[in-house]
C-alpha cells in the first residue's frame, strides 16, 4: 500500500469511488488528470467514482498501478459495495413479501425454534420473511410456491383436513433438514424387509432403547428415519416419501404418541416404501388413526402394517380374545409384541372402547428430540 493509503480505514458500505476521491485529494489531482493517468475518459471515471458503473478487473489493475494498494483491495471494495446495494434492494422486496407469512404456521415455527419467540410486529415481518426463506431454502415466495406450495399435487392424504399447505410444508421441511444431516447407502429393499422384521421385535422395549436401534437398522437399508415434533395444523402423523430416486424417508411426528399409534404409523409408512416404490413422486401424508383411507394404496399400507404387528397366523386366536388385561397380556407375550398394540387393534376393530381402563396397558412415548 502506498503512503497515501496507509492508515486509511474505509467504510466498506461506501463505493470504491470514495477511496479514489480521498487519494485524489491527497495528491491534489482532479478527475481529468487521474482519468488521463488511468487511460479512461473523464466521463467514465466520474461514473466509476459515483458507483454508477462497476469496477472491473481491468480497472482494479489500473488503480493498482496508478494509486497503489492491490487489485484485490479495489475488487473487495467493489464487491462489498455491490453486496450492500443488493441487500438494500432485498430488504425492500422482503417488505413487499410480508403477506406470504400469512400462509405459514408462525406460532408453531416459534415452538420449533425456527424463528425467534417474540411478538411479530409490522417492523419485524421483513426480517421474518428473510429468515423463513432461508429456512425453506428458497429465494422468494414464488420459489416457495413452486417448491412447496405446488407440492400438494403430489400429496396422498388420509384426511380431508390435511389442507393447510403452509403447515404441512413447514413440517416436511423440518424433516428434510434432519434428513440432510444423515448420510446413508442407497436403498436396499431386501435389507429393509429384514430390518422391519428385527424392528418388530423391539416393540416391547422403551424408546431410549429401540429408537437408536431403529435408526441404525433403517439406515443400513438406506432408509432415512426422522422423528419431528408435530405441527398440529398439518394433521399429519407420519409421512413416507422419496427425497430422490435412491433415498426414501420416513418421518413421524412426536405429538401425543402412545405406542400402539407410534408402531402402527411407523409400519404403515414402511409399507408405502416397500409396496409403492413405483410412485416416487408421491408424498403419503398419513394420520391412519383418524383418517379414512379411500385409496387402494392406503388400504394396502394399513393391511400390511396390521399384519406385520399381529400376523395373520394368529388371526383366529385374536378373534377369540377376551378383552381382559390377563388375556391381552398373555396373547401379546405369545406373539412378542407390546400389549398396548393389542389394545389398540381391539379398539380399532370396535371390540374395545377407547375409554377403557385397559388403556393402562399402552405406553406413552416422549422422545429426547422434544427437548431440543
Amino acid at each position: 500500500m502506498t503512503n497515501q493509503l496507509k492508515g486509511f480505514k474505509p467504510d466498506w458500505v461506501s463505493p470504491p469511488g470514495e477511496t479514489i476521491l480521498d487519494v485524489m485529494e491527497e495528491r491534489d489531482w482532479n478527475q481529468a488528470e487521474l482519468a488521463q493517468r488511468l487511460g479512461f475518459s473523464t466521463k467514465h471515471l466520474n461514473q466509476l467514482v459515483k458507483g454508477k458503473v462497476a469496477l472491473t478487473d481491468d480497472a482494479a489493475l489500473r488503480l493498482e498501478r496508478v494509486l497503489g494498494s492491490t487489485a484485490n483491495f479495489w475488487l473487495n471494495r467493489e464487491a462489498k459495495y455491490r453486496e450492500h446495494l443488493a441487500r438494500i434492494e432485498a430488504q425492500e422486496r422482503y417488505k413487499a413479501w410480508t403477506g406470504w407469512l400469512d400462509q405459514l404456521p408462525l406460532a408453531e415455527l416459534k415452538k420449533a425454534k425456527v424463528i425467534p419467540d417474540e411478538r411479530i410486529t409490522s417492523a419485524a415481518k421483513s426480517a421474518l420473511v428473510e429468515k423463513l426463506l432461508s429456512f425453506f431454502g428458497v429465494a422468494s415466495p414464488d420459489s416457495w410456491q413452486t417448491q412447496y406450495g405446488d407440492m400438494q399435487a403430489s400429496f396422498r392424504r388420509t384426511r380431508e383436513t390435511q389442507s393447510d399447505v403452509g403447515a404441512i410444508a413447514s413440517w416436511l421441511r423440518l424433516g428434510e433438514i434432519k434428513a440432510e444431516q444423515i448420510e446413508l447407502p442407497k436403498y436396499n429393499r431386501a435389507k429393509f424387509i429384514k430390518a422391519l422384521d428385527d424392528i418388530r421385535e423391539m416393540t416391547t422395549q422403551p424408546p431410549q432403547q429401540f429408537e437408536p436401534a431403529m435408526r441404525q437398522l433403517c439406515g443400513e437399508a438406506g432408509v432415512k428415519l426422522v422423528l419431528v415434533p408435530a405441527i398440529p395444523k398439518s394433521h399429519v402423523s407420519g409421512v413416507a416419501r422419496w427425497l430422490n430416486r435412491h433415498t426414501p424417508l420416513i418421518q413421524i411426528s412426536l405429538y401425543g404418541k402412545t405406542n400402539d399409534k407410534f408402531w402402527f404409523t411407523f409400519f404403515h409408512e414402511a409399507a408405502h416404501i416397500l409396496l409403492h416404490a413405483d410412485s416416487k413422486a408421491d408424498i403419503f401424508l398419513d394420520d391412519p388413526n383418524h383418517g379414512t383411507a379411500d385409496s387402494e394404496q392406503e388400504h394396502e399400507a394399513n393391511q400390511w402394517a396390521s399384519d406385520q404387528l399381529i400376523p395373520p397366523a394368529f388371526a383366529f386366536e385374536f378373534s377369540r380374545l377376551e378383552p381382559t388385561a390377563s388375556q391381552i397380556t398373555a396373547f401379546a407375550e405369545n406373539i412378542n409384541v407390546h400389549p398396548g398394540i393389542v389394545v389398540g387393534r381391539l379398539q380399532h376393530e370396535g371390540k374395545l372402547g377407547y375409554a377403557t381402563q385397559l388403556n393402562r396397558l399402552k405406553q406413552s412415548f416422549r422422545f429426547v428430540e422434544e427437548d431440543k
